[in-house]
């Protein structure tokens, strides 16, 4: 006789305790619940907005049209004091996430800035110490890493290529 399963269980309704197990139940959740957000506006052509806020903190939105375009337009209907909207709170909380955001992608670039200028500037010391000669021709000891690797190779390829033509004038087979 064949055992039988218990079919489908009923989930308990309580906050899971293990982190990666709640991280990844709200992840599907999150992105169920934007893809049935989505089906609802295009099969009654309603406009929908969900604002999540993860365990992490982190802002997830999902709207159709646009979030901001819905938001701004339920601020209009409702005509409510800018001291205790949810709604407006929830529009600067968009913003501000967005905001932070792009100002730690602005600090990233303005860092690669400025190590870009520092580059350029040693360059320039390089050139105005040695204008009457080519890099490789300066001292070794005021030669970066990168410009002691090229001369190594620069050597290496001047020295196979003088063994190669060394050995093509005479006869010689270089192995």
């Amino acid at each position: 006789m064949a055992t039988k399963s218990k079919g489908r269980q009923k989930i308990v309704m309580a906050k899971m305790r293990e982190e990666s197990n709640l991280r990844v139940t709200f992840s599907k959740w999150c992105s169920g619940s934007f893809k049935k957000a989505s089906e609802l506006s295009t099969l009654c052509g309603v406009e929908i907005v969900i604002v999540v806020f993860s365990p992490m903190k982190r802002v997830f939105s999902f709207g159709h049209p646009n979030v901001e375009q819905i938001f701004d337009k339920f601020i209009d209907a409702q005509n409510p004091s800018p001291t205790n909207s949810t709604s407006l709170q929830l529009v600067q909380a968009l913003h501000s996430a967005r905001a932070r955001l792009l100002n730690t992608q602005l600090c990233e670039l303005l860092h690669h800035l400025e190590e870009q200028k520092q580059q350029r500037e040693e360059i320039k010391k390089l050139r105005k110490q040695g204008q009457d000669m080519f890099w490789w021709e300066a001292p070794v000891d005021d030669l970066g890493f990168e410009q002691l690797d090229m001369l190594k190779r620069e050597i290496k390829d001047q020295t196979s290529s003088e063994a190669c033509n060394d050995a093509g004038s005479t006869g010689t087979r270089w192995v």
